[in-house]
């Protein structure tokens, strides 16, 4: 039987809903189209589900019916369900890069929470950027929320080995361009690649960040990992649009669960599982909305000698369907649970907390999920570096960088822009051996804008052909988090914000020390002086529209790359009559 308790305290719809004059006729009337009954309105939560499906945006493409199994969720616990759509990014498709949008989707669900008669809301997210761009907005309003992932797509097997999405791209790219594949094999194996819905396989920033809504508590156990086809995945959707009707009932607002606990222990389950640099700027944003104080210390102090427990690509060898059939994430929450290292008491959407939900948690595939003990990779959390190429931090990312340049000095081959790296890292002329540092400037928030996935530079065909893996690579971009190698990223402040990285030139001497967490640069200061009372700092991208709006107000990386007048939470009251 359906529970039609009266939840605690007043609805926000019953400001619409629960009138009887001009403008309840208005608000009713009109969703009465649909041929609904007027006791729809009869007091029972209304919960919008907030969808990022587009067929822009391939890795959110079966939103439809997840949707549909969170509206039945919704209908089976005595709740009234509203769909709507929302700017959907998709980081396959959209230029310049999908992060360049993901303070405007932000935006998009604010005031579409705000303006709206919902009492909570069911977040569907995939795509990488629309799930902080989703939690960011939900932060602001704070209402009784959750979080549902789409889900990872299924291995993608090549030739009888297992490729992922992203990592073996760029893997297989390389090949090409060393002449070890040919064009046709690069062809075939896209769709070898990308064979079922969900988004990429690997641990990426969308697998990272599925992770992170099941590690902060905002989505139900198992969120991360359930594959995009897996009938559990709608049964997870189900089980969520039931939850939220009873989270408005008890009113559990999104900050009683987004706390300074909850997000210590997503940043220790980030290293744990090897998880992708841009979960960093992320986590920055939604703790700034939320109005809980993280800075770029908090990541090294917390994660920066978490043990490693997921073999996973891009640091390791398997994907993420393995990694739910091991036991998903609860088996890497339980073990660092167990050894103290996150916060057990704290609450979840499900209504338990962490310790209980993860507490019967059991791992089938240790060569998957490692134990504590036995990790797959030692003290390999992400590491924030500091120095005068870097006074507010830079990132990198120990699990995927190689061992042997973790400590390394040398001599600088820079270039001013993407464009010049496109215009000269194919010329065998280019003065550069596997001992140089490549350094890539105006990357960042302000200067592609929208701090483009390009950190990962690739390697000059010279060095691939030459038997070259990796060489260090210094930008003030992110890097996809499917990629790897000894790339440092983040570099605040930006080049195009007149930061040291805009002064550096070619031939430059850089030390890196990961273990000291350092970035030098051995230029004086006598010269540093000369070279920036010479700097220009680059025209801007845009003159109007978003992009300018973008460029006159983004913070730096280790703000979370957030709008300057969009920290804080503002909350979600009533909105004004209009009658």
């Amino acid at each position: 039987m359906t529970d039609h308790t009266p939840p605690k305290g007043t609805l926000r719809s019953r400001a619409w809903f629960a009138r009887n004059d001009k403008m309840g006729f208005y608000y009713r009337s009109w969703l009465r189209n649909r041929g609904l009954p007027n006791d729809q309105f009869d007091g029972r939560p209304v919960i919008g589900i907030c969808n990022t499906w587009s067929e822009l945006t391939p890795c959110n493409g079966h939103f439809r019916v997840i949707a549909e199994h969170v509206r039945h969720g919704i209908l089976e616990a005595g709740g009234y369900p509203l769909e709507f759509p929302v700017f959907s990014l998709g980081e396959t498709q959209l230029r310049p890069t999908a992060m360049l949008y993901r303070n405007l989707a932000s935006m998009d669900v604010e005031e579409a929470l705000r303006a709206n008669p919902l009492d909570g809301v069911v977040l569907l997210m995939g795509c990488d950027k629309t799930t902080p761009a989703l939690l960011m907005g939900a932060s602001s309003v704070d209402l009784p929320t959750i979080g549902v992932s789409g889900g990872p797509m299924l291995n993608g097997w090549y030739k009888g080995q297992k490729i992922g999405s992203g990592t073996n791209t760029i893997s297989m790219s390389e090949q090409l361009r060393a002449g070890e594949i040919t064009i046709e094999e690069f062809y075939e194996a896209e769709g070898a690649m990308s064979r079922s819905a969900g988004h990429c396989m690997t641990m990426g920033t969308a697998s990272t960040m599925a992770s992170m809504v099941e590690a902060l508590g905002v989505g139900l156990p198992q969120n991360a990992a359930i594959p995009a086809p897996d009938a559990r995945r709608n049964e997870l959707a189900r089980l969520a649009g039931r939850r939220i009707v009873q989270m408005v009932k008890d009113d559990i607002r999104l900050s009683s669960i987004l706390t300074r606990k909850s997000i210590e222990n997503a940043i220790r389950t980030l290293a744990a599982i090897g998880g992708s640099t841009n979960a960093v700027v992320h986590l920055l944003a939604i703790a700034g909305r939320i109005g809980v104080p993280l800075t770029l210390e908090d990541f090294d102090h917390l994660a920066s000698g978490i043990h490693c427990l997921v073999n996973l690509r891009p640091s390791g060898e398997h994907l993420m369907e393995d990694f739910y059939y091991a036991g998903g994430l609860p088996v890497v929450m339980r073990e660092l649970i167990e050894r103290g290292l996150l916060h057990g008491d704290v609450p979840t959407a499900n209504g338990r907390t962490l310790a209980e939900n993860v507490a019967k948690a059991e791992c089938y595939n240790r060569d998957v999920i490692r134990t504590y003990d036995a990790p797959f990779k030692p003290e390999a959390g992400i590491a924030i570096l500091r120095g005068n190429l870097c006074p507010g931090g830079a990132v990198i990312k120990p699990s995927a960088a190689s061992p042997h340049l973790m400590k390394h000095t040398g001599r600088t081959v820079v270039f001013e822009s993407i464009e010049d790296l496109h215009e000269r890292i194919n010329d065998d002329a280019l003065d550069i051996d596997e001992a140089c540092i490549m350094v890539l400037k105006n990357c960042g928030p302000k200067g592609y804008p929208g701090m483009a996935e390009v950190g990962n530079m690739p390697l000059p065909p010279k060095l691939l052909r030459a038997g070259v893996k990796d060489m260090i690579r210094i930008s003030d971009a992110r890097m996809s988090g499917t990629a790897y190698g000894t790339v440092v990223l983040h570099v605040v402040p930006e080049a195009a914000a007149g930061g040291p990285l805009a002064l550096v030139e070619n031939g430059d001497m850089i030390t890196l020390d990961v273990p000291a967490r350092s970035l030098v640069l051995h230029v004086d200061d006598a010269t540093l002086s000369a070279r920036r009372a010479a700097w220009v700092a680059p025209p801007p991208a845009a003159d109007r529209g978003y992009t300018k709006l973008y460029i006159d107000h983004v913070l730096q990386a280790d703000k979370g790359a957030d709008f300057d007048f969009l920290q804080g939470s503002s909350g979600a009251p009533v909105a004004r009559d209009n009658h």
